[in-house]
């Protein structure tokens, strides 16, 4: 893991925990009308304001990627302080934040607008192992066994984070087991049509331990 990302990843969490309680502001999704299917019905994709209690909530802001008219919308919130802390790495709390902010059911405002998740509950995201690239985040699932709407969620949201993403490239995943990660990019053909994202991304090779 280089310096400036854990540096990076490092301020976002001390910044979530010495600004205690964020002040409550207007959030908004981006508004991106979507066509749904051959009808002519059209969901706003807009959500008027930040979900109720979001403005006490501890937290950091981010862009969740959510699903709505069958593609990535990226929707602003103030994601909470992880809940499960099983993991000291500062990337992969931020990681875990990220991630559990996407199992969460969308408020009843983001689901009238016509916002799902299609992540499933109770993952959690791990520091990366010796030798893995860095930034490597470690899934407790495999990546490639994911519905791919749901990985197309979890990497679209981690490449727009800085703490997590050093900037535009691929993500670097892997899962729980001693597989070799492999990488995905968010690019807008996965933005528009999350389901055909290649389950098996590249494999990144190992970094060579120094002699």
């Amino acid at each position: 893991m280089t310096r400036t990302r854990r540096n990076r990843a490092a301020a976002a969490l001390l910044g979530l925990v010495a600004a205690g309680l964020l002040p409550g502001c207007g959030i908004r999704a981006t508004q991106v009308p979507v066509d749904v299917g051959p009808a002519p019905s059209r969901v706003s994709c807009d959500t008027p304001g930040q979900p109720a209690g979001q403005d006490t909530v501890q937290g950091f802001r981010a862009t969740v990627e959510l699903v709505c008219g069958s593609q990535l919308v990226g929707v602003e919130r103030v994601v909470p302080v992880p809940e499960k802390r099983a993991v000291r790495d500062p990337v992969a709390l931020v990681a875990q934040a990220l991630l559990e902010a996407l199992e969460r059911t969308p408020s009843a405002q983001e689901r009238d607008a016509g916002f799902s998740t299609g992540v499933p509950a109770d993952m959690t995201a791990g520091a990366p192992r010796p030798g893995d690239p860095a930034g490597t985040v470690r899934l407790s699932r495999k990546p490639e066994d994911l519905p791919p709407v749901a990985l197309s969620q979890i990497v679209c949201t981690l490449a727009g984070s800085e703490a997590v993403s050093a900037g535009p490239g691929p993500v670097v995943l892997g899962g729980p087991d001693a597989d070799p990660p492999r990488a995905w990019e968010c690019t807008e053909a996965v933005r528009t049509r999350p389901e055909s994202v290649p389950t098996l991304g590249e494999i990144v090779r190992p970094t060579p331990s120094p002699s």
